[in-house]
């Protein structure tokens, strides 16, 4: 074999490789609610007061701390001590604004001033918590124009086929949202 032969199928056999790597993916299947529920340090009903993103990394990356005002405080401790009505928590979420450079990440939620969330945090101090599963333990709280406040369950992980307008998927009042938590959290150890 010549060199040429031999180099033209070096780079074929490269750009194989490279090719097929690119195209790999990852698939991600949510927890269940009651996993999400055990596992999360910290669940709480707020409203979000600041958002400031900043570089880690060595400038490489950027992150947002998100700080909430707690209305209504479900389950566990927020990073700062306990998680009371009337308290601030912060959590972490990858992505953000820093001047001109702008980082987002696919799948992670978006938190602005004055948004309403149930939030699903886990992680405890010293590290500042991140929400369960990223979106999966993000929960916006919507106020239709009757003022009743509601939230989206999530879709039932276990089913064979999501449909849509499916009736279990009808928005839950907050208040029952809440209770539902509370119950399957006090009934794990």
């Amino acid at each position: 074999m010549d060199t040429r032969t031999c180099c033209g199928r070096l780079v074929l056999v490269v750009t194989a490789l490279i090719f097929r790597a690119s195209v790999s993916a990852m698939v991600v299947l949510p927890a269940e609610f009651n996993e999400m529920v055990a596992a999360s340090q910290t669940i709480v009903h707020g409203r979000v007061v600041d958002v400031r993103s900043y570089e880690t990394a060595g400038r490489m990356t950027i992150e947002s701390l998100v700080t909430v005002q707690v209305l209504d405080a479900i389950k566990g401790q927020g990073p700062l001590g306990p998680a009371e009505a009337g308290r601030y928590i912060y959590f972490k979420l990858p992505g953000g604004q820093v001047g001109r450079y702008r980082r987002i990440m696919v799948g992670a939620p978006q938190c602005e001033r004055g948004d309403e969330l149930v939030l699903f945090l886990k992680g405890s101090a010293p590290a500042v918590p991140m929400p369960f599963g990223l979106t999966q333990g993000v929960y916006r709280v919507s106020r239709a124009a009757t003022g009743q406040a509601t939230v989206m369950p999530v879709v039932n992980a276990g089913a064979d086929r999501v449909v849509r307008g499916d009736p279990s998927r009808r928005p839950l009042e907050l208040a029952t949202f809440t209770n539902l938590v509370r119950t399957i959290a006090s009934s794990q150890p």
